[in-house]
């Protein structure tokens, strides 16, 4: 069994954690409710949504190395036992959860003057519209710091967005080697502050604007891997 350890609990508290509020507790009581559409149940606290799949080991952006179930077992222990990991996002509803940085790998990459960049032109996922997403192919590093981004079920449902029944959905995995929190990339900013399609509302200042250019400026995501190395790296994910 993996065991997650938050400060100041003890161990034979944390061994039978699982038991108390893990994938297997079916009638674990709520005293809030988050959701408004009943006919998606709410059957945890903690799922990961199909938008967050798309960070794989073959993909272009930060991931972890573990199964997405154990990122919820995860994510689910600090969010109850480690409230001080948690900080608010940018708007109601959205939160960052601070997590260990064992098995997180950081997409991020630092550019120079010998970087070679890749643009490609492609939405998200179906339905959005299409947009220039530049990339550097490089190895991703070992993360020292890590978080993910969560929804409540009632944001995602302004968009008709939610996918599981659980109060919150992760649906963004962060991971980087430097001490500063990178910014939310100014199109994701953008994508929000308009109200476009997969966007969620919300405001920013002229500043955010302005570090979020000058960030992504020096910072690109690595490239997709594709091919034989993609096919190896999920040969391995099986066993691992």
């Amino acid at each position: 069994m993996r065991v997650f350890f938050p400060p100041n609990v003890q161990v034979s508290v944390v061994l039978g954690v699982r038991s108390l509020y893990g994938r297997r507790t079916a009638h674990r009581k709520r005293s809030e409710t988050y959701y408004t559409d009943e006919s998606i149940p709410m059957t945890k606290k903690v799922a990961c949504g199909e938008f967050v799949k798309r960070q794989t080991a073959d993909s272009g952006y930060s991931h972890y190395t573990g199964s997405w179930a154990d990122l919820e077992d995860m994510v689910e222990f600090h969010m109850t036992y480690n409230p001080n990991a948690i900080t608010p996002g940018y708007r109601d509803g959205v939160v960052l959860l601070g997590l260990p940085a064992s098995g997180f790998r950081c997409g991020i990459v630092a550019l120079d003057e010998k970087s070679r960049l890749t643009a490609a032109y492609a939405p998200r996922r179906e339905g959005e519209a299409p947009f220039i997403r530049v990339s550097s192919k490089a190895k991703k590093q070992v993360a020292k710091h890590a978080s993910v981004v969560l929804y409540r079920a009632d944001v995602l449902e302004e968009n008709n967005e939610r996918e599981t029944g659980a109060e919150w959905e992760i649906v963004c995995i962060k991971a980087r080697v430097s001490d500063e929190e990178e910014p939310m990339h100014y199109y994701t900013m953008a994508r929000n502050f308009l109200h476009l399609e997969g966007g969620t509302k919300g405001n920013f200042s002229a500043d955010d604007f302005a570090k979020s250019i000058v960030y992504w400026n020096s910072h690109c995501m690595t490239t997709k891997q594709r091919g034989v190395k993609m096919f190896i790296n999920r040969l391995l994910s099986l066993f691992s």
